[in-house]
């Protein structure tokens, strides 16, 4: 169910207590701010009297947002309006002024966002990874998780690492993700031949089938962990994907080549793709991307008619 999906919106240290900040969930606008205790909130960016963006507005100091353009105060907690400007009386504000209340869930450094306020809340992340940017793409998140599994290189860039076309594992559901490990080499000078053997790194993606939000693990050929990264994509207004990711290399790195991912920023996300290989780029581990997606959103229904 599309109203049960949390999407990671924007990262912790983007949300202030001083300025509120705009987001995107498809072509619904969202405005987040913390509030006097620090609770992030999230309403509808637009106020219900003349629909402007409350984003435009300012945070009090009691917590509350305040449109910019007449003054109407709402509360984050509950989008219940609070104050006209020279009408104190709560018994003139009439109920159907009321700014859409969203479901708000932090951890791991992310702010996620639901569009139902009565969601469950998802599993928080255990750590919060030190590494971060965002970016916005013009991709659609569908072609942009699509893209993902069938060409990484065309959407990331690990530093000293190469992507090949070859899977160490097919993609598959294990634990209602989808996941898939690819095979790797680092690019060094002496570049081995398209067809070699050598592989002395995956990347292993691990995507939850409705956001496309992706654990990322680098590992050599020994499973020593090299880099980890979460990557959040998230569909924006007109066709774009909004960005969030964090990501930490690993202190014990066997290996020489390893060893020099660590003296450059070693993972960032491209804010531009290139046009013409993605033009060119087959469908090739995404192509049961959908099947598995159905089948996974099938057993969770099942489930929860089950239980109700």
């Amino acid at each position: 169910m599309t109203d049960q999906i949390w999407w990671a919106v924007a990262r912790s240290e983007d949300i202030h207590k001083d300025k509120p900040v705009n987001a995107d969930i498809g072509d619904q606008p969202v405005v987040l701010w913390r509030d006097a205790n620090g609770a992030v909130r999230a309403l509808e960016d637009r106020c219900p009297h003349r629909r402007a963006p409350l984003s435009l507005g300012c945070i009090l100091g009691n917590g509350m947002i305040q449109c910019g353009y007449h003054g109407w105060t709402y509360d984050g907690e509950t989008g219940h309006l609070k104050d006209i400007p020279n009408l104190k009386s709560t018994q003139k504000f009439p109920p159907v002024y009321k700014a859409k209340p969203f479901g708000v869930a932090e951890s791991g450094g992310f702010v996620r966002v639901c569009l139902n306020p009565k969601a469950e809340n998802p599993a928080p992340l255990s750590e919060k990874l030190p590494l971060s940017g965002r970016e916005t793409v013009a991709l659609d998140h569908q072609h942009y998780v699509d893209t993902l599994f069938d060409d990484p290189g065309l959407l990331i860039n690990i530093r000293g690492v190469r992507f090949s076309p070859y899977l160490m594992a097919e993609l598959s559901e294990r634990d209602g993700r989808l996941v898939l490990e690819r095979s790797c080499q680092w690019a060094s000078p002496h570049w081995p031949a398209p067809f070699s053997s050598d592989f002395p790194i995956t990347l292993k993606i691990s995507a939850d089938p409705a956001s496309g939000e992706s654990e990322l693990l680098l590992r050599d050929d020994q499973f020593n962990p090299l880099l980890r990264a979460t990557l959040a994509p998230v569909p924006g207004a007109r066709g774009v994907t909004q960005v969030q990711w964090r990501a930490k290399l690993e202190r014990k790195r066997p290996g020489l080549m390893a060893k020099a991912m660590g003296l450059r920023a070693p993972f960032n996300v491209l804010s531009h793709i290139d046009g013409e290989s993605l033009r060119v780029l087959k469908p090739s581990a995404s192509i049961h991307a959908s099947d598995l997606r159905e089948e996974i959103a099938s057993r969770s229904d099942s489930a929860a008619q089950a239980a109700a």
